[in-house]
């Protein structure tokens, strides 16, 4: 758990560390190159460490120096995945378009993770299906082959799903023709991974846009890559700030990923500075409520920080409706904020904050990787000493959060 004495203000400069959502699928797609690529910027997560484990498990060379990854993948000997690697987080689903590209053929159980309410994996098997593979669901497992080679598809996806299009791009890397990608997911993490390939030989087009077109080469070499900057652990640490009433500047960003969220933190009287890759949060000494949250696909409000930015309107002067329009069951964390004093009622996917004055300190649980990001930044403005288990949860996204936090001011212990 964490113990964190609420009340305290932050102050200084921070790092952004690198994107765990495009970290899991360039590692997953490293397994197209036979060879060593090296990815910079590699986050220290429980979450990428079990995507390691996987890479080891089929028999990749994986080792890390400081936040450099190196992935030797010239030597695989496995084209299965055990249900005790595939169950420690739901995005090693990542896995099927490689290991189906790689090897023509691939058995994996389901994924688990984060308990987010139904998040299908139909989008991924209907899109590899009509790109020739041929696949069995038994029990939870997934058994699937390919009779002779991937070949391109023009594939229309139903709603823009990160997992779907990474999943596609991948697979559509190395395979015969060209894939057109219809309502592609256009968050930069896609740009990201599309990025990687290219460097690694690909022939990609329209990342980042709603139409993505791949032609499939022969094979691809390894490459150096570095992981862009995590735009949610930026947005969790401007909440940060936010409900300290502090003054932060972070390093080595991109802003215009965060350009979603910067408004409605300017909507409660933040003002902010922005230069290259640096930005400064100045937060007024107390916040205004925004007036709506509606979490949408990217370009637009991100699911991800709709946990952290409740905490700030928990605190706000006046009334917010959220709206989440991404997944059934992201409000675990509600109950939690109440529980440190905050005005919230949830009914379905909508959820109204009536902001108060101060937050009281309590023992809380964390249920998922987001949710105790809330969680943690309500208690750093929470009078008295809150206690925050379920810290395992927060490992998955967020590297040595307690220490980042510390270093900035608060006072937050791992125990």
């Amino acid at each position: 758990m964490y113990v964190v004495e609420g009340g305290r203000t932050l102050s200084g400069e921070v790092r952004v560390q690198g994107s765990k959502n495009s970290t899991l699928p360039i590692l997953a797609a490293s397994l197209l190159c036979r060879g060593e690529s090296v990815l910079y910027n590699c986050p220290r997560l429980s979450d990428v460490e079990a995507s390691l484990t996987i890479l080891r498990y089929i028999g990749c060379n994986a080792r890390r120096e400081g936040d450099t990854v190196i992935v030797d993948t010239g030597s695989v000997t496995r084209y299965d995945i055990p249900a005790a690697l595939m169950h420690r987080m739901r995005s090693s689903i990542i896995f099927l378009g490689a290991m189906i590209a790689r090897f023509d053929r691939v058995r994996m159980s389901f994924p688990g993770g984060c308990e987010l309410g139904p998040r299908p994996i139909d989008l991924h098997l209907n899109a590899l299906r009509e790109m020739g593979v041929e696949i069995c669901e038994d029990h939870g497992e997934l058994d699937c082959s390919i009779r002779d080679r991937l070949h391109g598809a023009k594939i229309a996806l139903t709603i823009p799903s990160v997992g779907a299009t990474e999943n596609i791009m991948i697979a559509a890397a190395t395979a015969k023709g060209t894939t057109i990608i219809s309502n592609a997911a256009r968050e930069p993490e896609i740009t990201d991974l599309a990025d990687y390939l290219i460097a690694c030989g690909a022939h990609i087009a329209g990342a980042g846009e709603s139409t993505i077109i791949i032609d499939g080469v022969e094979r691809l070499h390894p490459a150096a890559h570095a992981i862009i900057p995590d735009r949610i652990v930026a947005a969790t640490l401007m909440s940060a700030a936010a409900v300290t009433g502090s003054d932060i500047r972070f390093k080595s960003i991109i802003p215009s990923h965060l350009e979603s969220v910067i408004p409605v933190f300017r909507e409660c009287g933040c003002e902010f500075d922005i230069s290259g890759d640096g930005m400064s949060i100045h937060t007024p000494y107390r916040l205004k409520s925004p007036k709506l949250i509606r979490t949408m696909p990217y370009p637009g409000f991100p699911t991800d920080a709709q946990a952290p930015m409740m905490s700030v309107a928990s605190v706000g002067d006046g009334m917010t409706v959220f709206v989440e329009n991404m997944f059934e069951s992201r409000y675990s964390h509600v109950s939690e904020l109440c529980r440190l004093g905050a005005d919230i009622r949830v009914e379905g996917r909508v959820a109204v904050v009536d902001g108060v004055k101060r937050l009281l300190s309590a023992h809380v649980h964390a249920r998922d990787l987001r949710g105790a990001a809330a969680l943690v930044v309500a208690a750093l403005c929470a009078r008295g000493k809150s206690e925050v288990e379920g810290i395992e949860y927060l490992e998955r996204g967020y590297e040595d959060f307690e220490l980042v936090l510390s270093s900035l001011g608060a006072e937050v212990k791992k125990v």
